[in-house]
């Protein structure tokens, strides 16, 4: 069910707020991706969806889908959701740690954001 930003975000905390909103305005800095907002998360797409996160209980818990198994200090698990994509479920408490994600979340927008036929 489509929603809004305001809807998603209605009654977090600031800190969680905070959190939240530097995931969504670092998948926005990767370049065109298309913001698909739901009633209990926000995911990103280029024509596939390659991440989506949603707050709980004061944790930011985002999943990066790649071509691959990779290994991340806040990797909680993975598993395959095709032949060839691995979900990877992140739980992340900082801003700092939600940085360090970029480089993960670039391979997921370049190699399966636009599909992967």
């Amino acid at each position: 069910m489509r929603s809004t930003w305001a809807a998603l975000t209605e009654g977090l905390d600031d800190k969680d707020l905070a959190l939240f909103t530097a995931y969504r305005e670092l998948v926005t800095s990767l370049g065109e991706v298309e913001e698909r907002v739901n009633s209990s998360e926000i995911s990103f797409a280029v024509k596939r969806v390659f991440t989506s996160g949603y707050m709980k209980s004061h944790y930011l818990e985002v999943g990066i889908e790649l071509l691959r198994e990779a290994k991340h200090p806040q990797l909680r698990t993975s598993f395959a959701t095709s032949k060839k994509v691995t979900m990877h479920r992140m739980t992340l408490t900082t801003v700092a740690q939600l940085h360090r994600l970029r480089p993960l979340l670039l391979e997921a927008r370049d190699a399966v954001g636009p599909g992967t036929r």
